[in-house]
């Protein structure tokens, strides 16, 4: 949900003011993360892994990140020269309220405060380490990247075309659920399931013209109230050895359409499911990192529609970063520079046209080489360039674009 900044400048200012009283508070501060051995954690561990500010005296721990980045496209041979983009800042808060309780949540500020986005606002209950309760604003757990997606993280300028293009990364609803984590060995084993508010009509029915879930988030009141009126499930499994890697199966489906009014059934009920597996490995010997994720969307849509709707989706994304030089540079005691790869695919309407049994188009692939130089884990300088083929519905020969990105996401 996109909240327009104007409505909500007095917020700005205090969470501006709060974390400067902090400042002036505190006396000494560290860096907190929990559960700090990168062994233990899971992708779904990610909210609770980010670096944070903890201040004496102040019972709110603070953190974020900025990006930042110029970018320079050529489409078609037709360039509109040099931009410098402010991606967006995001403002991290978490606060222990008492033993077994506590509240997280992340904010971000996008296109340099143009519009501001709750992602994550959520108590979490801990009752025992495979059952928490959590409610509030969370993260359906489709995939890795959905929870995953702090910008330090990555390689990358540009954030898998398969989870904001195809899927709607980053997507939150209001809702509750439960998690857990249990240990054995080298092996670790964690679960999510929440049931929260669904999508909208507007997967089928936007400015996009085909079947496209990501603008789902045009809709009012997302916060508030469901659409369909009937609950969305999410879910996901994840199991990982602390020697190979981890892997995950996630699904989340429901109704989307308003079906019934006042009681009264006005329409069959349509559906969306989404079914996603996501992987994630280092090689010891060479520190090649890899990770990538796979998505399936199934939506039922209406039979007057055209067949430019798809009602079939699928998608990929892989990274291979390669550390190639580190050595104490200047203060920095790990400084690293990454050679990096990353191969994108979605196919936004999986099928044949019945009228003539050709292959309906509408997919894009892309190839996106970088190098990235991390001072510290927390602060990644990258540039990337990537090439993109894209066809159209009917697939004429595929449009061609490249584009150059430099910048920086850091942690703070």
């Amino acid at each position: 949900m996109k909240i327009f900044t104007s409505n909500y400048l007095k917020a700005s200012l205090l969470l501006f003011s709060f974390f400067c009283v902090g400042n002036l508070l505190a006396q000494e501060y560290e860096t907190e993360q929990e559960n700090s051995n990168d062994d233990n954690h899971l992708n779904m561990d990610a909210v609770f892994s980010r670096p944070s500010l903890k201040f004496d005296k102040v019972p709110v721990a603070l953190g974020g990140y900025l990006e930042a980045n110029t970018m320079h496209r050529t489409e078609e041979g037709i360039s509109e020269g040099l931009s410098f983009q402010a991606r967006r800042l995001t403002i991290f808060m978490a606060a222990s309220i008492s033993e077994r309780v506590k509240f997280l949540t992340e904010i971000e500020f996008e296109d340099g405060g143009k519009e501001v986005a709750i992602e994550f606002a959520a108590l979490d209950v801990a009752f025992h380490p495979m059952f928490n309760f959590r409610g509030g604003i969370v993260m359906n757990p489709i995939g890795a990247f959905n929870e995953n997606h702090d910008g330090p993280k990555w390689e990358f300028v540009e954030r898998p075309d398969v989870a904001v293009n195809m899927l709607a990364a980053t997507q939150s609803n209001a809702g509750f659920g439960m998690y857990g984590k249990t240990y054995s060995g080298n092996w670790i084993f964690g679960y999510e399931a929440y049931l929260t508010n669904g999508f909208n009509s507007k997967i089928i029915s936007n400015e996009e013209d085909k079947t496209f879930l990501p603008a789902y988030k045009e809709g009012e009141d997302l916060f508030e109230e469901n659409f369909s009126g009937k609950a969305m499930f999410s879910g996901k499994l994840a199991i990982k050895n602390r020697k190979i890697g981890e892997i995950g199966l996630s699904y989340m489906g429901g109704v989307y359409n308003k079906f019934e009014d006042d009681g009264e059934e006005i329409e069959d009920k349509a559906r969306v499911d989404v079914f996603a597996i996501d992987w994630n490995t280092t090689i010891k010997a060479t520190g090649t990192y890899i990770v990538g994720e796979a998505a399936f969307v199934r939506v039922q849509t209406p039979e007057t529609y055209t067949p430019q709707y798809g009602n079939k989706q699928h998608g990929v994304f892989m990274d291979v970063v390669q550390p190639v030089y580190k050595k104490k540079i200047f203060e920095w005691e790990d400084a690293t520079f990454n050679v990096a790869a990353r191969f994108d695919y979605v196919d936004w309407n999986v099928g044949k046209f019945e009228a003539t049994n050709t292959n309906i188009g509408d997919q894009i692939i892309a190839i996106t080489p970088g190098i990235s130089f991390r001072p510290t884990s927390k602060t990644v300088f990258r540039i990337n360039y990537r090439y993109e083929w894209q066809n159209d519905i009917i697939n004429n020969p595929a449009e061609r674009a490249a584009t150059w990105y430099m910048g920086f996401s850091s942690y703070f």
